[in-house]
C-alpha cells in the first residue's frame, strides 16, 4: 500500500508555500500525485437585514471570496514554481460559503489517500481552518496528516515515529492508515499511557499491534508511560521531544454538536502543542 493521490486544501495565501511545500516531497517519495483545492470562502452569516441589503451584503462578500480564491492561488503557482523534479500535480479553485464548505471539502478529500493540512490553530486561523480538519478526517473519512510551521523533514519521509496506542478504534484506523510511512520509517515506537489494569491488553499493552507491524516489516517496539502529567497529550509531547521522534501517529476523536463534527478535547489538545507532523484517522 502506498499513497497514489495526496491532497492539500487551502483557505488563506500564507499556507501555500508550508502546505505544499510539504505535500510536494511527500508526493515524491511516495510516487504520488499532488491536488491542490483552493477555496475562497465567504464567512458572512446573514441573519436578518432590511430589505434589499441582504442582496448588497451577499455580493460583496461573494466578490471578496472570489478576490480571496484569486491571491490563494496566485500564492499556490508561485510554491508550484518553486518545486523542481517531475511533481505530478492540479489545481482547482472554487468559492464557497462557510456554512457549505464542509461538504465542499467532505466531496473532495474522499477520492483522496492522504489530506495534508497546516495547523488549524494559531496567529490568523479563522473557523475554516478547523472546518477543513474536519471535514476531511470526519464527512470523508480519509487520515490528515497535520503541518506545524516547520512542515514535513526534508526527504518528505519521517525516521522516528511515535505511535500513539490505545486500542481503541480510532487509533487502529491511523496505525493502518500511517503504515506506508511506518513502513519506511527507522523507528516505530509504540506508545502507551497508563494502560487499564483490567483491559484486553493488560498482560502486553501494545504487544499485539507490535507484532502485527513487525510482520509489515516495521521496525516497531513498545514503550509504556505512566501518566505523569495531567494530560495524556502533554505525556505524548514529551516523550516524542525525548526520542527525537519527527511524527506522531494518533487517532482523531469528536463528538456531534447540532450535526456538525468537532474535535474532540484530546485531538485539539494535541494539535495545539504538537511541534512535530501529526497522522490522524477517525
Amino acid at each position: 500500500m502506498a499513497y497514489k493521490t495526496i491532497l492539500t486544501v487551502l483557505t488563506a495565501a500564507a499556507d501555500a508555500a508550508l502546505a505544499i511545500g510539504s505535500a510536494a516531497r511527500l508526493a515524491r517519495a511516495q510516487d504520488a500525485h499532488l491536488d491542490i483545492l483552493v477555496l475562497g470562502v465567504d464567512r458572512t452569516q446573514l441573519g436578518y437585514s432590511y430589505i434589499g441589503a441582504g442582496a448588497v451584503l451577499m455580493e460583496v462578500a461573494t466578490e471578496r471570496a472570489e478576490t480571496d480564491a484569486r491571491a490563494i492561488e496566485a500564492a499556490a503557482r508561485t510554491a508550484l514554481a518553486a518545486e523542481t523534479g517531475d511533481l505530478r500535480w492540479a489545481l482547482e479553485a472554487a468559492v464557497t460559503q462557510i456554512g457549505a464548505l464542509t461538504g465542499v471539502v467532505a466531496q473532495r478529500a474522499r477520492f483522496a489517500d492522504l489530506v495534508v493540512l497546516p495547523r488549524p490553530y494559531g496567529p490568523g486561523k479563522g473557523v475554516d481552518s478547523e472546518a477543513v480538519v474536519e471535514a476531511a478526517l470526519f464527512d470523508a473519512k480519509v487520515p490528515v496528516l497535520v503541518l506545524p510551521a516547520s512542515g514535513l523533514p526534508a526527504g518528505g519521509l519521517p525516521r522516528r515515529v511515535i505511535l500513539a496506542w490505545n486500542q481503541s478504534a480510532e487509533a487502529m484506523a491511523a496505525t493502518r492508515a500511517a503504515l506506508p510511512l511506518l513502513k519506511g520509517a527507522d523507528m516505530v515506537d509504540i506508545t502507551v499511557v497508563d494502560p487499564p489494569p483490567h483491559g484486553p491488553e493488560r498482560s502486553d499493552p501494545g504487544g499485539l499491534l507490535c507484532q502485527m507491524l513487525v510482520r509489515h516489516g516495521v521496525h516497531a517496539e513498545v514503550s509504556v508511560l505512566a501518566r505523569s502529567l495531567p494530560r495524556v497529550s502533554e505525556v505524548l509531547s514529551r516523550h516524542a521531544t525525548d526520542q527525537n521522534a519527527d511524527l506522531l501517529v494518533m487517532g482523531a476523536y469528536g463528538h456531534s454538536r447540532f450535526r456538525e463534527a468537532i474535535l474532540g478535547g484530546s485531538t485539539r489538545n494535541m494539535l495545539e502543542q504538537a511541534e512535530l507532523p501529526v497522522l490522524m484517522a477517525h
